[in-house]
């Protein structure tokens, strides 16, 4: 723990000398969804690979950059790409960004996410305001010796998504017609895909929605104390009764046909930010 703790330090001290204004805020970009900040103004941008100690995004269509910059004058970083547990990471190297924001000063931490859809009233191409989580990964990336100065060793998760931040975009999608939904996210290791069997056991356990991402990043945001909203595109909707495949083409191409309400959405909460962070 001491060697991850020393890498998360020399990543941020590498990036603390060569951006402009450190982040107030930071921003992951899921599957398909690399394109839906258009409206960040880039200061800095680093390649993954150029970046110490950060891992190689190896899945189609996260572009794998980390941007520097401001949405509507709110300083921020911006995920171009994350990492995933069925990439062969740990989760503490999938979470190591997280740790690299909050050395930053990152307060707020915004997840986007491609997710399939349980809940039978969603339609693909429908944003989802994640409630709560499930996670079913078998992982966690608090285990082992916990960083006191991080956070606690037995973190509070009864509210790990900030309320005020889901209202805040739920008000924001209403003003610009945009329909959004609120929803538990369930969180697997992946990467295969549901079966009809898996899709039923979600639904009866309370899940709306289901992917392989999020969960690691949100758990080490909160131990860090950091406010979190989490975002999701529903990209098809799992009926166990009528099972329809999908693949990834399919689901990169619906997320990225919702990024534009996306960032309508991502950019009005970044506007209503103030410097701590609220709404």
């Amino acid at each position: 723990m001491n060697d991850y703790r020393r890498a998360v330090g020399e990543t941020a001290d590498f990036l603390r000398t060569r951006i402009p204004v450190l982040p107030g805020a930071g921003l992951v970009a899921g599957t398909g969804l690399g394109d839906a900040i258009s409206a960040l103004h880039v200061a800095a941008a680093f390649e993954y690979r150029s970046i110490p100690h950060f891992p190689a995004a190896t899945v189609q269509s996260h572009a794998g950059r980390l941007l520097f910059g401001d949405i509507h004058g709110r300083p921020v970083v911006v995920m171009q790409g994350r990492f995933h547990l069925y990439e062969g990471y740990s989760p503490a190297q999938v979470a190591f960004p997280i740790r690299v924001m909050q050395e930053l000063g990152a307060r707020v931490l915004v997840v986007t996410n491609a997710a399939g859809g349980l809940n039978p009233t969603f339609r693909p191409g429908d944003l989802m305001a994640i409630s709560d989580h499930i996670n079913l990964t078998g992982e966690n990336p608090l285990a082992g010796p916990n960083v006191a100065a991080w956070g606690p060793r037995f973190p509070d998760m009864t509210r790990v998504y900030d309320r005020a931040l889901i209202a805040g975009v739920e008000t924001i999608a209403l003003s610009a017609d945009i329909p959004i939904r609120r929803g538990v996210y369930a969180g697997l290791k992946g990467p295969s895909l549901e079966t009809p069997a898996e899709s039923r056991f979600l639904r009866a356990a309370g899940a709306d929605a289901v992917g392989f991402s999020t969960v690691p990043e949100v758990i080490a945001a909160v131990h860090g104390g950091l406010r979190v909203l989490g975002l999701s595109v529903i990209t098809n909707v799992n009926d166990p009764d009528h099972p329809v495949p999908a693949t990834v083409e399919d689901i990169i191409a619906v997320a990225r046909e919702a990024a534009p309400a996306l960032e309508t959405v991502l950019t009005g909460i970044m506007r209503h930010l103030d410097d701590r962070g609220t709404v």
